[in-house]
């Protein structure tokens, strides 16, 4: 395997990790976000710190970096997920922005808009194919298990979920701390595949891509979202020697998906249970 594929399918473990994070939050709970880039930033920057300037292992540096966003979205989960719908999309966009120009006027800790570099790569395709199997197998049974039922339910109608028994507050913050631990992993992943990091590789841009994708593949099936990943990760590497109309293929794609198959590539449905489909209608 030549060195450039390589780096395609570590790119694409690791972008599929963050959309896992995504999907979970917005399209099996139904909480639109603009912001999941700043969650990134934070697992990349902890990491190549602990890693470059303590000496810590990369591995309990990447699950620290997790660490470390799965707070940040505690503590902004709280107050914010009150907000509903459009409110908090727009709220997130704030706050993702916020974290990111934190991280570039920080000199002393993040050396600020001039990047983090010297970052140990670490970030092989068997280390990110492991994070990814992992995290993997994790989020199929997290949605198929009863919290993953109870995200649906908040996501269809969050009021008669709550008359139902559910504890629809906390279930939301929940899973704002998943999908934030997804996405610094991924972060963390990406500074070792990078050996450098820069505030503006984690703006708005990124964090609207990475929403995008999960309507791409279609919201509520985390199927769709492994598949619209690989789909958008390819068409902007295999378009590369063409840069100036990379982006335009990549808007094209994108609206032609939309006009023909509104509800994303997969719909609501996992790839399972569309494979298993038409050998139920035989029997």
């Amino acid at each position: 395997m030549s060195g450039y594929t390589e780096g395609i399918l570590i790119l694409l473990c690791i972008n599929a990790i963050a959309a896992m994070g995504v999907s979970l939050l917005t399209g099996f709970t139904g909480i639109f976000s603009l912001g999941h880039a700043a969650y990134m930033a934070l697992g990349a920057y902890t990491t190549a710190i602990l890693t470059v300037q303590h000496d810590i292992h990369w591995l309990p540096a990447i699950l620290l970096g997790g660490v470390v966003a799965v707070a940040v979205a505690y503590f902004i989960g709280v107050p914010t997920l009150k907000l509903m719908g459009d409110y908090y999309a727009i709220a997130s966009i704030g706050l993702g922005e916020a974290i990111r120009l934190i991280l570039e006027n920080w000199q002393s800790v993040t050396r600020g808009a001039r990047g983090y570099p010297g970052i140990d790569p670490y970030t092989t395709l068997p280390v990110a194919l492991a994070f990814f199997v992992v995290l993997a197998v994790f989020m199929f049974n997290l949605i198929n298990s009863r919290f993953g039922r109870a995200c649906k339910a908040c996501r269809d109608d969050h009021i008669a979920s709550s008359l139902l028994g559910f504890h629809t507050a906390r279930i939301r913050v929940l899973s704002l701390m998943i999908s934030a631990f997804y996405c610094g992993v991924a972060g963390a992943l990406l500074g070792g595949f990078l050996s450098f990091i820069q505030p503006v590789m984690f703006d708005m841009l990124k964090s609207t891509e990475l929403t995008a994708v999960v309507v791409f593949g279609g919201l509520g099936s985390m199927s769709g979202s492994l598949l619209g990943t690989a789909v958008i990760t390819l068409v902007t590497e295999l378009f590369r020697p063409i840069s100036q109309y990379r982006m335009l293929i990549y808007g094209a794609v994108l609206v032609i998906i939309m006009v023909l198959r509104p509800e994303g590539i997969m719909g609501n449905r996992e790839f399972l249970s569309w494979v298993k489909a038409p050998f139920r209608r035989r029997a």
